[in-house]
């Protein structure tokens, strides 16, 4: 068996273990405030709800419009703190390296905001590696809308049937499943605890990045 044509990704969560970013984000945006530093285990499960489920976190006593009026503040200093913390999870590199050998084109699909997603990428030393990235402000539609995962698998030029997404939050396979395109769930991820992967009804899933190692592991077009 073969890895597949193209391999696209979730970001935070799926490729990078970006929460400790996430958390010195949110305890600068505290302590600014007198409050004490939050510990990582608070704000791993929501890293990939994105910046409202972050903020609404950190100050828990907002309601929803308060917390919407932290978003400005939240990216301006998490812009400060990104890849200073964040590193691949372990056994992702190897990964990519075994899709390129095998000439797989791969790239990203998140819906972290394009230039934010753009910088991190050569701190990683992916800039010429990733062969499309699509941020949640690239299109008019983001994710669980399946026009992200469409439009990457069109600027690789690869069928999207002929394509898989790995991602690791509901609203990735969700995607995924109305593109048309196999999916795998990333259970290395984050996730919140009553989150229940299995009802996401991905294609495949998988524990660790490793599994991806093995091109068996990798779902089929149906």
């Amino acid at each position: 068996m073969a890895f597949p044509a193209g391999a696209l990704f979730d970001l935070d969560g799926t490729l990078l273990d970006s929460a400790p970013d996430m958390l010195a984000t949110v305890n600068r945006m505290r302590d600014a405030r007198g409050r004490t530093p939050l510990a990582l285990a608070d704000i791993r499960p929501v890293v990939s709800r994105g910046a409202r489920a972050m903020a609404a976190v950190a100050f828990p006593e907002l309601d929803a419009e308060g917390v919407v009026a932290l978003v400005p503040e939240f990216l301006a200093v998490y812009g400060e703190e990104l890849g200073r913390h964040s590193r691949p999870f372990d056994g992702i590199e190897a990964m990519l390296a075994a899709l390129e050998a095998a000439g797989t084109r791969w790239g990203i699909v998140t819906n972290k905001p394009e230039g934010l997603a753009q910088r991190i990428l050569p701190q990683l030393g992916w800039q010429d590696r990733c062969a499309v990235l699509i941020g949640g402000d690239t299109l008019a539609e983001r994710k669980p809308h399946p026009l992200p995962l469409l439009h990457a698998a069109s600027a690789i030029d690869i069928p999207a049937r002929d394509c898989v997404y790995v991602g690791d939050d509901a609203r990735d396979i969700l995607a995924a499943r109305a593109a048309g395109m196999p999916s795998i769930v990333a259970l290395w991820g984050y996730r919140l605890d009553d989150d229940d992967p299995i009802a996401w009804q991905g294609d495949a899933m998988l524990d660790t990045p490793e599994a991806l190692l093995q091109p068996a592991a990798w779902p089929r077009p149906t």
